[in-house]
């Protein structure tokens, strides 16, 4: 008989069978607080059922092979024909397929639709990441396509629908359909005004034919896509399909996927139009960019939406092995130095999430107050909620030690996801300059942004301080690009602390505003004063395993 020579002792369970919705204070309180009374119930349910789902073992199964098995590029089938797919493991279709039929492509017409959504998203995220993209694009088109009546009719129906079906075909045959985007080129990058794609008219009114290259087009693998291209009125926005009406394959040439640091699971690819690539304007010639804004400002308020779930997915693993990991006597969550840790990660967390809820409850207002407060507030907190998300990942890694060094604790997939929402969508220069362009053309944008912030005056003198200093930086114009930075991060941590001192509880607030405001915390995470009720910010912070 063989020896034994260990057993397995003091190792924590495995963090499934949970419901990621209901775990999560600040979620479940943000949609008391913003979802209508007579949709609560109903709303609930619904954003219950997808924390189940996501907290359940298939998910986690799911998210592990979609990994593992990244897309693969086919550009030719057997016989020769050129066919430019993308095929994906089959863990990848589930995860995007439960992200549809959960309504996350659906927020435009729905009551509600931006916080329900934004909500699911957070939560529907920390099952995996990479398959946002598509489910983000999807979603964002809908604003940009109302620019062409006639085009949001024919696609709006399928870009919302419930139904997701992976085939390509012509959409009048489909009940749902993805959409992607295509801007950037090699030569201009986040400066599409230097494009060189060209969109030459043909005979059909708003009927073109486009030539040229796209550096990065996300999610290759969809129906349509929205791509910028000089026609000869100016930049201009198309709808380029991958299927034309007559069944046949449009000229989309794919021509490699980006091999990347993270998000594996999700095809980012470049792609060649060919002259023959046939597309349909959307909106007026030369207006390209003001189009396509719509859809970019959307996109961007997903990337806080996807950086707040991977943070607090990263903070959901370190609590929960805290919580069962013994060292030096004691459970490790029960050490003074660890629930710093622990605690400054749940306020990063918190606060990350508070604000995205916040961005998409003034999507649904609709108001013009509203859209000027999103003007400023929307790139001031993708510039910091994204920046925030990577070195709170890697402390929460930190956390579980070499374990959560190893792929099987999936911290290492949170990791590599962690940086790509800093990037997308216009990196933190371009975040901090369209910060300064609003400031200067919109005076409505900044008096909202005020207006908001001004509601927690008087509450913390902390955020009073902070909201002083803020001002003082804004009357400074002298060097302003160059402080960008600087002032758009000041921007965002007084908008979290506003937010935080009036929905959060005081434990959480006060820690807040002491560390991130009121400058008694050092560089690193872990650093909170000692004298705060730190246990409560974890306790607040950690999971609950139904079954």
């Amino acid at each position: 008989m063989a020896a034994t020579t260990h057993t397995v002792t003091n190792q924590p369970p495995p963090l499934v069978g949970y419901d990621v919705f209901a775990n999560d204070p600040a979620l479940t309180e943000g949609i008391t607080r913003y979802i209508a009374a007579e949709r609560l119930d109903e709303v609930r349910e619904e954003l219950g059922t997808l924390g189940k789902a996501a907290g359940s073992a298939h998910a986690q199964h799911w998210a592990e092979q979609a990994d593992r098995h990244p897309p693969v590029l086919r550009t030719h089938d057997r016989f020769g024909h050129r066919i430019d797919e993308v095929e994906f493991h089959p863990a990848w279709h589930r995860l995007l397929g439960h992200a549809v039929t959960s309504g996350l492509t659906g927020a435009w017409s729905r009551p509600d639709g931006h916080v329900r959504r934004t909500a699911g998203f957070i939560v529907w995220t920390q099952a995996e990441a990479g398959h946002g993209c598509p489910v983000s694009m999807t979603h964002a088109a809908v604003p940009a396509l109302r620019a062409e009546p006639e085009l949001a009719a024919e696609w709006e129906p399928l870009l919302t629908s419930p139904v997701y079906e992976q085939e390509l075909r012509p959409v009048a045959e489909k009940g749902g359909a993805l959409a992607g985007m295509a801007m950037t080129e090699k030569q201009g990058g986040s400066d599409v005004r230097a494009n060189t794609t060209r969109a030459e008219p043909l005979a059909a009114p708003g009927e073109y034919v486009l030539t040229g290259h796209k550096w990065f087009c996300s999610a290759p693998m969809s129906d349509a896509f929205l791509v910028l291209a000089q026609a000869p009125g100016g930049l201009t926005c198309f709808l380029l399909p991958r299927v034309l009406p007559d069944g046949t394959r449009n000229a989309f040439r794919i021509q490699r996927l980006k091999d990347k640091l993270g998000n594996r699971s999700n095809a980012s690819a470049e792609v060649e139009f060919d002259g023959r690539s046939w597309a349909r304007r959307v909106g007026e010639e030369g207006r390209g960019v003001a189009t396509i804004i719509e859809m970019v400002a959307a996109t961007r308020l997903d990337c806080v939406s996807a950086s707040a779930a991977v943070m607090r997915q990263a903070v959901t693993q370190a609590v929960h092995h805290s919580a069962h990991r013994e060292a030096f006597g004691g459970r490790l969550i029960d050490k003074p130095l660890m629930r710093n840790v622990l605690a400054d990660l749940a306020l990063e967390s918190e606060a990350a999430t508070t604000l995205a809820l916040r961005l998409a409850a003034a999507y649904d207002g609709g108001t013009e107050q509203d859209r000027h407060f999103l003007r400023l507030a929307v790139p001031a907190a993708k510039y910091w909620v994204t920046k925030r998300c990577t070195p709170m990942v890697a402390e929460a890694l930190e956390c579980l030690g070499g374990n959560g060094y190893v792929e099987e604790s999936g911290l290492p997939r949170l990791l590599r996801e962690a940086p790509l929402n800093s990037i997308w969508e216009g990196a933190g220069n371009v975040q901090a300059l369209d910060v300064l362009r609003a400031l200067r053309r919109e005076p409505e944008a900044l008096n909202a942004f005020l207006t908001e912030v001004g509601a927690a005056r008087g509450a913390d003198h902390r955020l009073d301080r902070a909201i002083k200093g803020m001002l003082t930086e804004l009357a400074d114009l002298e060097g302003i690009e160059a402080r960008a930075r600087r002032l758009v991060e000041r921007m965002a941590l007084v908008l979290q602390g506003s937010l935080l001192v009036r929905h959060a509880p005081s434990e959480v607030s006060d820690a807040f505003c002491a560390s991130r405001l009121g400058g008694d915390a050092g560089a690193a995470f872990g650093t909170l004063p000692h004298t705060l009720d730190l246990a409560a910010v974890v306790e607040r912070a950690r999971p609950v395993i139904d079954c």
